[in-house]
Order: structure tokens, then sequence, then C-alpha cells
């Protein structure tokens, strides 16, 4: 080969070299570009090994060993069960089963049961008396109003007068606005979904079909339908809402045997502590429209491209969350630590200043200053340290993305400094959809769509009066009593906000 370049001339020596020179930065290439790819699947298989998988289905599938039901023990088994479970009930009924008596609650009716040694007591004197308390429930006491209305015919035969029957929820039905309420409650809040209220009203042998109840729900929520629009018009002219979506099966679908993905989008005004859910079909741009479409003010949201679309409008300033940009530094853990723990220390520090002003009660005016004086230093030394560090991190990797999303937004991230009334985080509204979340897994689906943004309707209550720690059952049994019949321009009474103050 050496002599085979020896006899080369040396314009063609050097095109040799060259093609050499192409081919040696050509490999170099691919084999950057393959330790790219490598270090980002070792970032990616890093962070999931952080999470927690679920045991697979086939551990419990067909293993020949394990023991086939029904089963039964042996007798002799049975027998010395039985024996350690009385030992066990001795033993539990010794022992002292508190560490510290709780406080009963004062406003609970008291039923006195007197009890006297048993035997001839009337050669004793009775010198005193010991007092136990115990908190006891029955269940839901069930019972028929009937309204008897007296009719009275004048003596001049002008006319007969019969007393006026209350407003009631449904006309003609049998469902008192207590029962109502009770279902939505226990349905909505407590995630408890129609078909196994059903099974506690046939405990009580009252036998009521599905549909009649999915009927009495419907005209329920229906009922509240003037509020909710008042709601929504009243959220679209706040000055500062936090947004988010979580998604919904809905059984209304185009395709057979498929359910459909819709989203409820929450909106939340952290001033008053109002919540709007509202039901879309889609998760684009077109769904926060009917809300954010004329909204002027603060919005802040995550990183979904949809609200960044809202986010450049004139009109708003865009605030993003805090909590998304730590996820991101936190998910990279194991793939950069030292460089994710210094973002984390930053970000702790921020969240201190938050504390700080919580805990002291600080008012809008003096958590803006205090923001200014401690959160504007750490935000610009985080800022310039990320403009520099983000030259030296692989795109792809998780430390990268974690400085990519948090770099991307980091006027939104800042934002929260102009004004003292506003958030680190969007923390509170998706608190105020996890509700939603733990109703999905107890009844899975809407029927439709209709029943889907009805179901919005409920939840933006719900929602509220969790805020506003007011008694579900009890807002919405005033809700449904009063609706129909309240001046609509006092309709904002109906409130949970303002339940209170009504009710004395």
């Amino acid at each position: 080969m050496e002599t085979a370049l020896e006899n080369l001339s040396k314009e063609d020596l050097l095109k040799v070299i060259s093609s050499r020179d192409e081919k040696i930065k050509s490999l170099s290439k691919d084999s950057s570009s393959k330790d790219e790819k490598i270090e980002y699947l070792e970032s990616q298989l890093a962070m999931y090994k952080r999470m927690q998988f679920g045991q697979k289905r086939e551990r419990f599938e067909g293993d020949p060993n394990q023991t086939e039901l029904p089963f039964e023990a042996e007798p002799a088994e049975v027998e010395q069960q039985q024996e350690e479970a009385k030992q066990k009930i001795e033993y539990i009924r010794k022992r002292p089963n508190h560490k510290g008596r709780a406080k009963l609650p004062e406003h609970l009716p008291v039923i006195e049961k007197h009890i006297h040694p048993e035997g001839d007591l009337s050669e004793m004197v009775c010198i005193g008396k010991e007092i136990t308390e115990e908190l006891e429930c029955e269940p839901a006491k069930f019972y028929i109003n009937r309204y008897i209305r007296y009719k009275y015919a004048a003596k001049n035969r002008d006319g007969v007068k019969i007393g006026e029957l209350p407003e009631r929820v449904i006309d003609k039905g049998i469902p008192g606005a207590g029962l109502l309420a009770m279902i939505l409650t226990n349905k909505y809040v407590d995630h408890l979904p129609l078909y196994r209220q059903k099974q506690i009203f046939a405990r009580e042998n009252i036998q009521i079909a599905s549909s009649t109840i999915e009927g009495w729900t419907k005209e329920a929520l229906i009922k509240l339908q003037p509020l909710y629009d008042q709601l929504v018009f009243d959220t679209k002219a706040k000055g500062y809402l936090q947004v988010d979506e979580t998604p919904i099966k809905v059984l209304d679908s185009d395709k057979k045997g498929a359910a459909h993905q819709g989203y409820y989008w929450a909106y939340h005004a952290p001033l008053d502590g109002t919540v709007l859910f509202d039901y879309s079909p889609t998760r684009g741009s077109s769904a926060p429209l009917p809300i954010l479409g004329t909204f002027k003010g603060y919005l802040q949201t995550d990183g979904y491209a949809v609200y960044e679309k809202y986010g450049k409008k004139k009109e708003i300033t865009h605030l993003a969350c805090w909590a998304h940009a730590r996820r991101e530094f936190e998910k990279a853990l194991d793939n950069d630590r030292p460089r994710a723990e210094k973002a984390l220390l930053m970000i702790q520090d921020l969240y201190k200043v938050e504390r700080g002003a919580k805990e002291e009660q600080l008012s809008a005016d003096r958590i803006k200053e205090v923001r200014l004086e401690e959160s504007l230093p750490v935000i610009n030394e985080m800022g310039k340290w990320i403009f520099e560090e983000i030259k030296n991190t692989l795109p792809k990797s998780q430390i990268g993305k974690a400085m990519a999303y948090a770099y991307a937004r980091w006027d939104a991230l800042s934002a929260y400094l102009y004004d003292g009334n506003l958030q680190i985080d969007n923390n509170l509204v998706e608190n105020a959809i996890r509700p939603v979340a733990l109703g999905r897994k107890n009844y899975l689906f809407a029927g439709s769509h209709e029943a889907a943004q009805r179901s919005a309707m409920i939840y933006s209550f719900f929602a509220s009066c969790k805020k506003h720690d007011v008694n579900p059952f009890q807002w919405l049994k005033y809700a449904l009593e009063n609706i129909m019949s309240i001046n609509h321009k006092n309709l904002k009474d109906l409130y949970p906000q303002n339940y209170k103050r009504i009710i004395g």
C-alpha cells in the first residue's frame, strides 16, 4: 500500500488523503450520534427504573401450582382459627384502645341511656354516676313528605282556595330536594356510582329502577343550569385564571364499540376560590375558546401547546408553573444528579419564600416586595446558570429536557413576580381536578356528551364547596329548593361561597 501511494502524483495523493479525512469525519459523526442516542436511552431507562410498575398479569394466569377454587379449610383448622379469634377479641377488649380520647362534636343530639345496677336497690342510696359517651350513627333515614292541601270555598260561592304546594325540584316526581342532593353528593363527592346507590335503596326495601334514578339525576342537574350559566359569565370576567384539563371517557362515539376521549377543562379563579368545569369532546385549541376567547388578564397553565397559543395574545400575561418545572428536574436526578440537585435547591429557595409569606399572612403588596427582594435574585442566578449549562447538555437527555423546558418558559416562570396575588404554580387548579380522577375510577365514563357537560356543572359547584369549606349536601339541598323561585338578580346568592352568609 505504501509503495502504491509513493507512485501517486502529488495531486492524486491529496485526493486520497481528502477522501480518507471525509470517511473519518463520517465515522466520527456516526459514533457521536450513537453515543448521544445511547446516553439518552440510558437516561430514559434510569428514569423508568425509578417508577414502580405493577405486577404482570402473566403471574396470575395458568399457574399449575395454584390451588383451585372453591377452597375450604380443614375442620381442625377452622376450630383453631375460631379459638385464636376468641383470644384476640378478649385481648382487644381488655387492652387500652386509644392514646387519647377524641373530642365529641358539640352540635350533635344526645340520646341518654340510664343504666342502673341489677338486683334489689331499695336498701341502697345513689351516691353518684359515671358518664361514658360514644359517637354513633344510623343509616340514611328515608321518609315520605305528604303534603295535604286544604281547600276552602267562599260562602258566597265566589271561587275556591287551596294551600299552595311548595316549589318542587321535579314537578309531579316523587324525589324531594334532600334525596336528590344525597344522590348527587354520593356520586360526585363520594364517588358512589348510581347502581351502588340503588343497592342501598334496596337494602331499605325501596325498589327504584336504574333508569328512574338516572332520570332524577339528569333533571336535578338541569335545574342548576341557570346558576351554572351565571358562573360561566362571571368566570369569563375574571382577571386571573388557572387552567388545566383532564380526560373523561364518553360512550357516545362515532366508532362502534369504542368510547370517545373527551376532556374536562377546569378554570380556577384563585382570588375568590371559584371553579368552573367545562366539557369538550376535544383537547384542541378550540376547546377553551368559549372561556378564553375574550379573556384578559393573567393566565396560569402548564406547558401544553394550546395554552401557549392563548398566552401569546396581547391581552394576556402568561404565567407558567414552577411545580411542572420542578418535576422535570426531578426526573433528571438519575441522569445528571449534580445539576438536577442544584436546580432543585434553587427552586426550593423560591418555595421557601412562598411558605414564609403564607405563614406570616402577608398582604399582596408585601408579598410582591418580599419576592422582589428574595426570589428575584434566585431566579436571575438560575436563569444565568441554565443559559450557560444548557449548551453542555444533550438535548434528548432528561437534564437537557428539563433545562429546555424552563429555558423556553423563563418569562412565564418569572411572571408571578408581577403581583403578590399571583401563585407560584398551578397546584390549586390541579387539586380541584382530583375529584374527577377519583370519580373516573369508580363510574369509568359518561353516557353521552350532554351527560358529561352536566357532570361538569356539578363538579364546578362541589369544587367551590370544598374551597370554601361548605357542606356539599346542605348547599345542594338549599340550592335545589330555591333556584326556581329566586329572583334572577339574586342568583349569585346561591353560589357555594355565599351559602354560609345566607343561612346565617
